[in-house]
């Protein structure tokens, strides 16, 4: 699905240079689950935001499915995160004003789909991540594993090849963090692609395959046993 080659991402103001990316090669295969780990500074998040064409590099090849997405202008760079991409953060990124079903419909009005449709979708994806008896709440009124669980059903919704997730369990206690990897592992199990930056090696070991990165470059790679 994605192929990076040499690829490099550096920071520069008027004094100073800082390389946030060195040189990485890194594949990633249909209906993979890939976990990424390292110190805060090793350039994970950074990986993470160009593969989800949310920054650039600086440097090297990156190919999604086939086709090089460097370098492309930010229009075909926004229209393929709209109809293959699906983003989880830490930090949740609901809208405070719109109730959990507004939410999670936010990511299918941008698409041209029907309302009929839009409200199949979601009712289908909050069932599936079992917030639908909150439908009409707010996130104010929701726990921070109820909030995380309507932001899954916020990616997905879509119906997206790929979902990124950074540090999706870092703001929640260890039962709702446990919840939202199970989620994740259920979609993946159903063909969806998951690259994850994670600090937890528990939750690490929910993926099929672990990158560890130390100052922008990729060290160790192992593959969870079958």
């Amino acid at each position: 699905m994605l192929s990076l080659r040499n690829l490099s991402r550096t920071y520069r103001t008027d004094t100073v240079e800082t390389t946030a990316l060195d040189a990485i090669d890194l594949d990633i295969l249909d209906g993979e689950f890939l976990a990424i780990m390292g110190p805060s500074g090793c350039g994970k998040s950074t990986l993470l935001n160009i593969l989800g064409l949310l920054d650039s590099p600086t440097g090297g090849s990156y190919r999604f499915r086939e086709h090089e997405v460097a370098g492309l202008p930010e229009p075909k760079l926004a229209d393929i995160r709209k109809r293959h991409i699906g983003f989880i953060f830490q930090s949740f990124n609901l809208v405070d004003e719109l109730s959990v079903r507004e939410n999670v419909e936010l990511a299918l009005l941008y698409h041209g789909i029907p309302a009929a449709e839009r409200r199949k979708r979601v009712d289908q994806v909050m069932d599936r991540v079992g917030i639908a008896h909150r439908a009409d709440h707010r996130p104010s009124q929701l726990s921070g594993g109820q909030q995380q669980r309507v932001a899954v059903a916020r990616a997905v919704v879509g119906k997206p090849a790929l979902v990124l997730a950074d540090e999706p369990t870092g703001n929640l206690d260890t039962q709702h963090g446990e919840e939202v990897m199970h989620m994740l592992q259920a979609l993946n199990r159903d063909g969806t692609t998951i690259v994850m930056v994670t600090h937890s090696p528990a939750h690490a070991d929910y993926a099929s395959r672990v990158v560890n990165m130390l100052d922008g470059r990729v060290l160790v790679e192992r593959r969870r046993a079958a």
